[in-house]
């Protein structure tokens, strides 16, 4: 798991760095965007992601405050995760950072075509 040590904190970049660092971690972000979502459901969404993998994301997203964690005291048991305030202030990040990767997707793609 990884950890933000007080040096860390004093340089917003190494913060955002060490927060956003896993491989699957704005990708659960993006998937929670419209709302909670159960566990189950986004192990769904994503291909080639372990259950193991995705608990110790979230574990990590949870620790650094960007998730929240429900759980529901029902049988059987039921789990949500949704983004916390903290969380939703990615948003406009998350957009600018999909409009990139969509512009970035025709750029590449045509330079793979001219080879």
């Amino acid at each position: 798991m990884i950890e933000l040590t007080s040096a860390d904190l004093t340089c917003p970049i190494t913060t955002a760095q060490k927060v956003l660092s896993g491989k699957w971690t704005l990708m659960i972000i993006f998937h929670l965007k419209d709302g909670p979502v159960r566990f189950n459901e986004l192990l769904r969404r994503f291909d080639g992601l372990t259950h193991s993998s995705l608990t110790k994301q979230l574990r990590q997203l949870e620790n650094f405050r960007i998730i929240h964690r429900e759980v529901y005291n029902q049988v059987p048991p039921k789990v949500e995760y949704s983004l916390t305030d903290l969380g939703k202030k990615l948003y406009p990040t998350m957009n600018e950072l999909t409009e990139w990767g969509g512009a970035s997707i025709l750029i590449i793609a045509r330079e793979l075509q001219d080879k």
